[in-house]
C-alpha cells in the first residue's frame, strides 16, 4: 500500500547568509514576518517597505533522509510559487514555472539536502516578455507573463506583495507496482438513476508493467470493478433512486462518498476518495425577443443566481485554513447567497473551499485564471496553460457545486474596448485560449458542465462583448461615473459584476492604521485605497444623496456604508424585479484579502460591513421593492421560494413626522419563482419631488421605503429614540439592544465593532417609524451600557 510522508517540518529559508525557520505551506513574506525581518505589510504603509522581497531570489531547504521499503519514492509539491529549480544533494530534479499546478519528481534512493530555489517573479516575467513580446495590461505589472496569482502584483483593491514559496503541501509518496495517477468521475442522473463513469489513470513501476490490476469503486451502496493490464481503466456504477444535490434554497445537498481502490494479487496498492452529488446543470443561452439569455438550470429548475464574486481571502493564500474558508462561505450563505464566482485574477482554491460549497449548497462559477490583460499564446506559456487547465478540471470536477467553467475575466471586453487591438497589431492575446484550447479541454474532460468564453461575453463577436442584452454583463459605468439609480437604465440578461465601494469597519481601520488620526484623506487611509480616484468616487456618491460631512470621519464612514448598501440593493432589486429576463446578479465582491477600502461586503479582517446584512435582505426568497414602471411607481413582489406566496401588503403614504396620510391593504398572490408588479394607487403616491412625504410598504416583516427626493433635500426632523440594553439569559457575551423610535429613524445602524473588536450585530440598516421598536442582538461585546451603545448607533438625520 502507498505510504505518504508529509514534508511540513524542518524547512529553512536562506536570508543574507542565515537560515530562518520556514513554514510549509507558506511563503517568503510570512516567514520573514515570523522572523521579525519585515514589518506586517498590512499595517500602515508597510507594504512599500517590503517591496524588495518580491524582486530577489529565495531558497528553501531541508534534509531528506533515505527511505526504503518500496520500489518508488516520489517528491510531490502541490504548489510552488512560481519559477523554481528543485535539487536534491546537488542533483537537479527539475524546474517549474506555474503556481497553479502540482509537480512530481522521482527521488527513489536519493537523500541529502533538498533545495527549492525560487527566481524573482519579475525576472521570470521579464524573460518570458523578451521571448514573446510586449502585451497590454490594465495594470503596470507583468502578471500576464507567468502563471501566478495575478493579484499578487496589486489590483484596485489589493496590495502589491509579490510572493514566492512552497505555498501548498509537500510530501513524499512511497509506492510499489502502481499508483492512481488521476481519477476523472463523470457524474450524471437521469430518471432517478445516478450514474458515475470513472476514468482511472495509473502509473506503474518497471516491475509492475503488464501486471494485472483491479480497480474497484463504490458509491451509494453500488460497487463495480474491472481488471486491466494497461495504464487506464473505466469503471461504471449506477445508484438507483439517487437523492439529488440541490443549491441552497432549492432542496437538500445530498453527497455520496465515492471510493476507488487499486489492487493487485498481493492486495491494495492505492486508494482515492471524494464526495460527489447527483444533479444536472445546463446553461440556457437561447435567443429570444430580449436578446440572448444566460440562465443556469439545475435539475431542471431555472435559477436567478444570487451571487458574489470571490477573490483570494488573503494576499498570502497559504494562511487561509479550511476553517477560514468555511467561516467566510458561511457568511455568504447566511446572506442568502447561492452562487460564488471564483474570479480569474486569483487562484484555483483549495479543495476545502469546494467541499464547503458542496455542503452549503453554494453554486460555483469557476474562472480559468486570466484577468484584465492580453496573454501571449506562444511557448512557454501555452504548454503550461494546457497542462494547468487539464489538471484543475480533473481536480475540481468531483464537486457538485461546480456548475460553470469561464474562460477569463474581462479580456474579450478589453480587446474590443480598451485599445488593445491596435496596440497588439496582430500579436496573440488569449483569444485562442478562450475560444479554442479551453473549451476543447472542458469538452474532452468534463462534458457534464457548460463553458463560457469569458465574463463579460455576449456569446459571439456578432455583438459587443459587454452588450447587456446578450450573455453576461459587467456594470461598472455606474460606480465610475453615475448615480446608482442608473442601474435601472437597462435590464441585462445576467450581471456578472457590479458594485460600490465603502471603507472597512472602524475596528479594522484602527487595527490597520495604528496611531493614525483617521480622516478620509489621512495618509494611511489613502494608502489603503487602491482604486483610481476611489475616494473621489466615494465622496461624489455620498454627495448625490447627502451633505458631505466636513471634518467628521465617523459620519463620513457611516454615510459611505449607507451608500454602498443602497447602491448594491438598487441594482439587485431592479434586476430581480425583471426575472426571468435577467437571470442573475453577482456582486463585486464578497471578501477582501487585506484591510482596504473596497467593494467588499466582508472586510479584510473578516468583519461584516452593512452591505452583507443588506445582501441578506435583497437576496432573500421574498422581497418587496418599489420600482418605476411605464405608468408610474410599481411595487414588485418577488417570490423565489418553491411555494406560492399569499401576502397582505400594506402601502402607506407617510408624512415626514410619521403620520399616515393615506393607506391601503391589498392581497397579493405570487406564484413560485415569479414576480408580480402591482401599480401604486394614485392616492398613495408621494407628491412629486415632495420633501415631506414618502411611501412605506410592509408585508410579513418585510419593508420597502421610497423617498421621492435625495435625502439631503428631504425634511427629516432630528431623530429621537430610546436605547435599552437587555442581557440574554445564559449568554454572558450577548445582549439585545432595543431601540424605540419617537420619530422617523431612517437607516438605523448599530456599528457593533465600535463596542469591541469581536462584537457583531445580527442586523444592518433598517428604518423605523414613530412608535416602532427594533431589537438588535449583539454578541462579543460583553455588557455595554446604553450610552456606549448610543455612541455606536447612526442614522440619517436632519442637517
Amino acid at each position: 500500500m502507498k505510504d505518504v510522508t508529509p514534508l511540513t517540518d524542518g524547512w529553512s529559508l536562506r536570508h543574507r547568509g542565515a537560515l530562518l525557520p520556514a513554514r510549509v505551506p507558506g511563503c517568503v513574506h510570512t516567514d520573514l514576518l515570523a522572523a521579525d525581518v519585515i514589518p506586517d505589510p498590512y499595517l500602515g504603509r508597510n507594504e512599500d517597505e517590503v517591496a524588495w522581497v518580491g524582486r530577489q531570489a529565495w531558497t528553501y531547504e531541508r534534509e531528506l533522509a533515505p527511505v526504503g521499503g518500496h520500489e518508488r519514492t516520489d517528491l510531490v509539491f502541490e504548489g510552488l510559487d512560481t519559477a523554481a529549480r528543485i535539487s536534491l544533494d546537488d542533483r537537479v530534479l527539475g524546474s517549474t514555472r506555474n503556481m497553479h499546478r502540482a509537480h512530481r519528481f522521482d527521488v527513489t534512493g536519493l537523500s541529502g539536502v533538498l533545495e527549492v530555489r525560487f527566481a524573482s517573479a519579475y525576472d521570470e516575467a521579464a524573460a518570458v516578455r523578451a521571448a514573446t513580446g510586449e502585451r497590454p495590461n490594465v495594470y503596470p505589472e507583468p502578471s500576464q507573463y507567468l502563471r501566478k496569482m495575478a493579484c499578487n502584483f496589486g489590483w484596485d483593491w489589493g496590495p502589491t506583495l509579490v510572493t514566492a514559496g512552497i505555498w501548498r503541501p509537500a510530501r513524499l509518496e512511497h509506492w510499489s507496482t502502481a499508483r492512481i495517477a488521476a481519477v476523472r468521475p463523470l457524474v450524471t442522473v437521469e430518471d432517478g438513476t445516478g450514474r458515475v463513469e470513472l476514468r482511472i489513470e495509473v502509473e506503474r513501476t518497471a516491475p509492475g508493467r503488464g501486471r494485472p490490476l483491479t480497480a474497484r469503486a463504490t458509491v451509494g451502496g453500488a460497487s463495480a470493478e474491472v481488471t486491466f493490464e494497461g495504464r487506464e481503466a473505466v469503471v461504471r456504477l449506477e445508484v438507483a433512486q439517487a437523492r439529488l444535490w440541490w443549491p441552497r434554497g432549492y432542496g437538500e445537498q445530498h453527497l455520496y462518498a465515492l471510493d476507488v481502490t487499486l489492487s493487485d494479487a498481493s492486495g491494495p496498492l492505492d486508494t482515492w476518495r471524494r464526495r460527489v452529488g447527483f444533479r444536472t446543470v445546463e446553461l440556457d443561452r437561447s435567443a429570444d425577443a430580449h436578446g440572448t439569455g444566460f440562465t443556469l438550470v439545475v435539475n431542471g429548475e431555472r435559477i436567478f443566481a444570487r451571487g458574489v464574486n470571490w477573490i483570494p481571502d488573503d494576499a498570502f493564500p497559504a494562511r487561509v485554513t479550511p476553517e477560514r474558508y468555511r467561516r467566510r462561505l458561511a457568511q455568504a450563505a447566511d446572506a442568502n447567497v447561492d452562487l460564488v464566482r471564483v474570479w480569474g485574477g486569483g487562484i484555483y482554491e483549495d479543495t476545502a473551499f469546494y467541499d464547503a460549497c458542496d455542503e452549503l449548497g453554494l453554486l460555483v462559477w469557476q474562472d480559468f485564471l486570466f484577468a484584465c490583460a492580453a496573454y501571449p499564446e506562444e511557448q512557454p506559456l501555452r504548454g503550461e496553460i494546457d497542462a494547468e487547465a487539464r489538471e484543475n478540471v480533473v481536480r475540481l470536477m468531483p464537486h457538485p457545486s461546480l456548475v460553470l467553467w469561464n474562460g477569463n475575466n474581462e479580456n474579450l471586453w478589453g480587446f474590443r474596448d480598451w485599445g488593445w487591438e491596435p496596440e497588439l497589431d496582430g500579436d496573440s492575446w488569449g483569444e485562442g485560449y478562450y475560444l479554442g484550447l479551453l473549451p476543447r479541454v472542458v469538452a474532452e474532460l468534463d462534458p457534464t458542465r457548460p463553458y463560457t468564453a469569458g465574463s463579460p461575453w455576449s456569446g459571439s463577436w456578432d455583438h459587443h462583448p459587454n452588450d447587456p442584452a446578450h450573455g453576461t454583463h459587467h456594470s461598472w459605468e455606474v460606480w465610475n461615473r453615475l448615480d446608482y439609480a442608473e442601474y435601472r437604465a437597462d435590464v441585462p440578461r445576467f450581471v456578472a459584476e457590479f458594485g460600490w465601494q465603502a471603507p472597512p469597519t472602524m475596528a479594522t481601520l484602527r487595527r490597520a492604521l495604528p496611531g493614525e488620526e483617521l480622516a478620509p484623506d489621512s495618509p494611511g487611509m489613502l494608502h489603503h485605497q487602491k482604486a483610481e480616484d476611489g475616494n473621489g468616487k466615494l465622496d461624489r456618491g455620498v454627495a448625490r444623496h447627502f451633505r458631505l460631512p466636513e471634518g467628521d470621519v465617523d459620519r463620513w464612514h457611516y454615510l459611505t456604508q449607507v451608500v454602498q448598501a443602497r447602491a448594491v440593493a438598487a441594482g439587485i432589486e431592479h434586476w430581480r424585479s425583471h426575472w426571468p429576463v435577467c437571470a442573475g446578479a453577482i456582486v463585486w465582491q464578497l471578501n477582501d484579502c487585506w484591510p482596504v477600502s473596497s467593494w467588499a461586503a466582508i472586510d479584510g479582517d473578516g468583519r461584516a460591513k452593512p452591505l452583507l446584512h443588506e445582501l441578506r435582505r435583497v437576496y432573500a426568497d421574498r422581497l418587496l421593492t418599489v420600482q418605476p414602471g411605464p405608468d408610474g411607481l410599481e411595487l414588485a413582489v418577488i417570490n423565489q421560494a418553491a411555494g406560492e406566496w399569499r401576502a397582505e401588503v400594506t402601502m402607506r403614504r407617510t408624512a415626514v413626522d410619521g403620520t399616515t396620510l393615506a393607506a391601503a391593504t391589498l392581497p397579493v398572490t405570487v406564484g413560485p419563482r415569479t414576480v408580480e408588479r402591482v401599480p401604486v394607487r394614485p392616492e398613495l403616491l408621494p407628491a412629486a419631488k415632495s420633501a415631506k412625504e414618502f411611501l412605506v410598504v410592509d408585508a410579513e416583516g418585510l419593508r420597502a421605503v421610497h423617498v421621492p427626493v435625495p435625502d439631503k433635500d428631504f425634511a427629516y426632523s432630528s431623530a429621537a429614540y430610546d436605547v435599552t440594553v437587555e442581557p440574554v439569559p445564559g449568554r454572558s457575551d450577548t445582549v439585545d439592544v432595543v431601540v424605540s423610535a419617537h420619530t422617523v429613524v431612517r437607516d438605523l445602524l448599530l456599528q457593533a465593532d465600535r463596542l469591541g473588536p469581536a462584537a457583531e450585530a445580527d442586523r444592518g440598516l433598517h428604518t423605523l417609524l414613530p412608535g416602532e421598536r427594533s431589537r438588535i442582538r449583539v454578541t462579543g461585546a460583553g455588557t455595554p451600557d446604553a450610552d456606549a451603545v448610543r455612541a455606536a448607533l447612526f442614522c440619517v438625520d436632519a442637517g
